[in-house]
């Protein structure tokens, strides 16, 4: 023990240079894993933040297709619940028309107004039923609360109908209680009154009356309700009537369509009155020879 004393004494020098290399050489070696070991964690933190950002990324685009996909369904869902609240709708006014008892529905083709042309002066309406479904051109149109108008023009899917509120449309119509007779146009403007003319001031017409299709008619079969009375003013011959329309055009959706109206022989027995004063006017003028 001496011994070791006295060479510790004599080398303490070189021994405290060995500790004091040891000590060094073991805080080297901690410090280069402290930053092993931080460079080690710098880059699982780099790499998780560039994986972050990734993901980011494709979150977007895996964002975008599934918005893409659900604006498709909430397209498609959409659209069935139109066509079903629209079908609910049709087979409501339908039934409307098939339930109503003033007309026999049965006998009419039954059809939807799908395009409409509004305006104080021209207007026109478009049903979607052509020839197809047997429409012709002057077929009456109508509804159970009234007249709508006639068919003008027809195609293979669709016809076009003039009308009340037409400039060019008149019908004769006839009073229900006196019968007084006139000519039922419309003159433009509001478009649920029309005028009535060519009724005398001999006539019982009164306020409220009811005025329907007559059979002077040449294309509208009778009894078909136009409107009321609501105005009456005396002119030199005739009354100057207005008449509030009994069918509301603004909100007309379903129609019905009456079988065409053919009386050929009134038309011929009519033609040949008409021949028949032309040539006597024709024999009146030419002198005997």
């Amino acid at each position: 023990m001496r011994k070791f004393f006295t060479l510790f004494v004599e080398y303490n020098t070189w021994m405290l240079f060995l500790l004091y290399c040891s000590i060094a050489f073991l805080f080297i070696r901690l410090q280069q894993n402290d930053v092993q070991n931080s460079l080690h964690s710098e880059g699982i933190e780099f790499s998780a933040a560039v994986n972050e950002q990734l993901m980011k990324f494709n979150s977007l685009f895996t964002l975008k297709n599934e918005n893409e996909r659900l604006m498709r369904v909430n397209t498609d869902l959409l659209s069935r619940v139109l066509t079903l609240e629209t079908t609910t709708v049709d087979e409501r006014n339908q039934n409307k028309i098939l339930a109503d008892t003033t007309c026999n529905a049965s006998d009419f083709i039954m059809a939807r107004v799908v395009d409409r042309k509004f305006s104080d002066r021209e207007n026109m309406l478009v049903i979607d039923a052509g020839w197809r479904k047997g429409i012709k051109k002057e077929m009456t149109v109508l509804v159970p609360e009234g007249l709508v108008g006639r068919v003008t023009s027809v195609s293979e899917n669709y016809a076009k109908v003039m009308p009340v509120i037409h400039p060019d449309f008149k019908v004769i119509v006839v009073a229900d209680s006196c019968s007084s007779m006139g000519i039922l146009s419309w003159s433009g403007g509001k478009e649920f009154i029309a005028q009535v003319e060519h009724i005398p001031i001999s006539s019982h017409l009164k306020l409220n009356e009811r005025l329907v299709t007559s059979d002077f008619s040449t294309f509208s079969i009778r009894g078909i309700p136009v409107g009321r009375v609501i105005r009456i003013k005396p002119d030199n011959l005739f009354y100057d009537v207005d008449v509030r329309l009994a069918v509301d055009f603004s909100t007309l959706t379903q129609v019905l369509v009456a079988p065409l109206k053919i009386e050929p022989e009134k038309i011929r027995i009519m033609s040949n009155d008409t021949t028949t004063i032309k040539k006597r006017a024709l024999n009146f003028q030419t002198p005997a020879l």
